[in-house]
């Protein structure tokens, strides 16, 4: 089970929808699933990145469709359009991966909606695209994975600044986000437990690896790299931190190990990289009174935007 190269289940039939899978994790995450069979719909801002990555997976992985959807998680509108097409196709949705995700712009920056950057793309527009195909998931007694990272390890949720209007960093806002992903993940398992939804719900972190999260993001305000990224990718060389297909692996173990329970969390042996395991969830992550509030706090912010599911 801990092998990055271990052999999945067959997944023939089932449809999987994995955020961000342009490139980088959301790339290798789909590509595995559909390696094994999965239908994978990869809902991406780019689309030219996008057909050029459903290109590479039809190519390695002959005869499962693939599709590319648009979806810009800064802005809900386009959220709800993605809904509103998946819910039109009909089909039961056996895995999501919420993988994509945005880092530490060099400014504070707001999505379409007005939300900072980085909840409002991690966070909240996941819960809104998450809640709104629940009936599709609710069919396909789905697989959900929120992807976090080793950031929220030391984070907060900033209840009384979430917008980071009186007062922002940028890393400080992007542990914020993560920590969110990760109290979702595991608040819906809860919710799914008590009102007889049938979802695994379950929350992964790939460690560190040479993503393009460290790259130049022209369109939120980066213009060259992170000064980080070259150290990571000589430190990914070496074993000290994972490549990105083995930073992948954590996911792609959440949502198809046999032996998966809801409200479990998956990442690499040691904290950097290494084998994908399951591992005990950090302090932040297992607040329930915070898992809670966050959930209430998002379907208010989201209002108009998804149905309380209650």
């Amino acid at each position: 089970m801990s092998s990055s190269t271990r052999p999945l289940p067959d997944l023939t039939g089932r449809l999987a929808v994995v955020t961000g899978a342009s490139d980088g994790l959301g790339r290798v995450i789909a590509g595995r699933l559909a390696g094994a069979g999965a239908d994978v719909v990869l809902p991406v801002r780019n689309q030219e990145k996008g057909e050029t990555a459903a290109a590479g997976i039809r190519r390695d992985a002959p005869g499962v469709t693939v599709r590319v959807a648009r979806l810009d998680l800064a802005s809900l509108e386009s959220v709800t359009a993605l809904v509103d097409q998946l819910t039109a196709d009909g089909r039961p949705i056996d895995i999501l991966v919420n993988n994509a995700g945005v880092m530490t712009p060099p400014q504070r920056t707001e999505t379409d909606d007005g939300f900072e950057l980085q909840f409002g793309t991690n966070h909240l527009a996941h819960v809104a695209l998450t809640l709104g195909v629940l009936p599709l998931l609710r069919d396909g007694e789905a697989r959900v994975v929120q992807q976090t990272s080793i950031a929220a390890r030391q984070a907060a949720i900033a209840w009384d600044d979430l917008n980071g209007e009186r007062g922002y960093s940028a890393m400080t806002y992007y542990q914020q986000s993560k920590l969110a992903c990760a109290l979702f993940g595991f608040e819906l398992q809860r919710r799914s437990d008590e009102h007889g939804w049938g979802l695994i719900s379950t929350v992964a972190h790939p460690g560190v690896s040479p993503t393009n999260l460290f790259g130049a993001q022209p369109a939120m305000g980066r213009q060259r790299d992170m000064l980080g990224k070259r150290a990571i990718g000589l430190a990914a060389r070496v074993g000290i931190v994972g490549s990105v297909p083995s930073a992948a692996e954590p996911a792609v173990l959440a949502v198809t190990d046999p032996d998966a329970r809801g409200g479990e969390f998956y990442g690499p042996k040691r904290l950097l990289g290494g084998p994908a395991v399951r591992i005990d969830p950090w302090k932040p992550m297992r607040n329930r009174a915070d898992a809670r509030r966050l959930w209430d706090t998002s379907i208010e912010l989201l209002d108009g935007y998804v149905p309380n599911p209650e």
